[in-house]
């Protein structure tokens, strides 16, 4: 049994096939998170396809394929976009949807290609029906969202929306030391190419992003999908302790400048200052390097890294300088110098309140209670929302597990999720 027909097998074996109705089909769903599942699929049943590798391209070709199939007219910008399109009864602004199909190292089947097919399964569901979109409406799979070839990812969508700026494009060298301009020519592209790909958002009316949860609140409350209300903008800050290393036996306990107490003081801290300020606002300290790092040796650096997050720009603000003057206290208060250094600074994004309001009828028309969800994960539809309304829809992921070949979200489950994707997209065809 290939890879490709048991992941089939296993998403189609307890399938309600209650749900392939109205041109949405549950089984060719399958198929196709199946078919790419096999595009850089690694033994231990994960996926790798970096940004601007040839698996990434080659998924791309796929779906392509598909879209073709489908009679949508297929084009590829010059940041590797690929856009399929449906002309409406009348012209104007298009109806975006659709999300990515790369990857992180050794992650899962779901985490980018489900809103991908999603998106191609309404123009595939109102073939097959008939229906006739009264807007253009356009599938998009975005390049190098997952960004983990340069460290900096959502390269497709930043791009498209010409936000892309070249001094950052000449900073990405991936880990073979290839500037971002070898890679895009290596792709198949060039650098001015890329720029090309900026649209007038003047061309879309709104842009609208099914993705599985990667967390557990669907799947705690027993439901198979949620409007995100607000996607969360990130923080990065570098902290250093400087303290004077000394012998592990020969100095006082009350003559010391331990920079790792001072970090472990300040790392307890800002466990829980978040909550002070949102209910919504997180903080996490996921790595810490110790100089020297001898067993006998009292650490005279420590240097960590702090990501803060919430989708109320003012109050993640508001935490950031309260953890700042956290690790400035532990400083003085263990005798140790402190210096912080922010070094990434994104915009969160809010759902525009009409767009989460029909999102959660649509939700409501399905019978499900419509909960209000957050993202604590940066996604495509956080940067088209800058220039554009926006809106997501998540759907329940098994456990909360994400960039994991155990990543799951049942079949049954994506189905409901396209069926409210679809349901939205033709609210917005008729509104004016």
């Amino acid at each position: 049994m290939t890879g490709s027909e048991s992941l089939f097998t296993k998403l189609t074996a307890g399938y309600d096939e209650s749900l392939s109705r109205g041109g949405v089909d549950g089984e060719r769903i399958a198929q196709r998170l199946s078919e790419l599942s096999m595009i850089g699929a690694s033994p231990d049943g994960g996926v790798t396809r970096p940004g601007y590798s040839a698996e990434e391209k080659q998924a791309k070709q796929v779906v392509k394929s598909w879209m073709e199939q489908s009679g949508l007219q297929v084009t590829e910008d010059g940041a590797g976009n690929v856009i399929g399109r449906l002309e409406g009864i009348e012209s104007g602004p298009a109806i975006l949807s659709g999300s990515h199909v790369d990857s992180v190292p050794n992650g899962g089947d779901f985490d980018g290609p489900l809103g991908v097919i999603a998106a191609l399964e309404v123009a595939e569901a109102w073939r097959e029906t008939g229906y006739e979109p009264r807007k253009p409406y356009e599938v998009v799979v975005f390049s190098d969202e997952e960004g983990t070839r340069f460290g900096a990812g959502l390269t497709g969508s930043h791009a498209m929306a010409g936000q892309l700026t070249e001094e950052e494009t000449n900073l990405k060298v991936d880990s073979e030391g290839k500037s971002f301009e070898t890679v895009i020519e290596e792709y198949g592209s060039t650098l001015p190419a890329v720029w090309r790909a900026k649209r007038k958002m003047s061309e879309i009316e709104l842009f609208v992003e099914l993705h599985i949860e990667q967390g557990k609140l669907l799947e705690k409350h027993g439901l198979s999908v949620g409007a995100v209300k607000g996607i969360a903008g990130p923080v990065w800050m570098n902290v250093t302790f400087e303290g004077e290393a000394g012998h592990a036996g020969n100095t006082p306990m009350d003559d010391r400048r331990d920079s790792m107490v001072a970090a472990s003081h300040f790392i307890h801290m800002v466990s829980t200052l978040p909550r002070q300020f949102s209910d919504t606002a997180v903080a996490t300290i996921g790595k810490l390097n110790v100089f020297p790092n001898g067993v006998n040796v009292i650490p005279q650096k420590v240097e960590l890294t702090v990501d803060i997050r919430d989708i109320h720009e003012d109050k993640r603000d508001a935490l950031v300088e309260a953890i700042i003057e956290a690790a400035e206290q532990s400083g003085v208060s263990h005798h140790v110098d402190v210096t912080c250094q922010k070094t990434l600074t994104v915009q969160p994004l809010l759902v525009n309140e009409k767009l989460l309001t029909d999102m959660k009828e649509s939700i409501s028309e399905f019978g499900m209670e419509p909960m209000e969800l957050m993202s604590g994960a940066g996604h495509d539809a956080m940067v088209v929302g800058r220039e554009v309304p926006s809106a997501m829809l998540f759907v329940q992921s098994k456990k909360g597990i994400s960039h994991n070949p155990e990543e799951w979200t049942d079949l049954s489950h994506c189905v409901v999720g396209i069926h409210v994707l679809k349901d939205f997209i033709e609210k917005q065809m008729e509104r004016s």
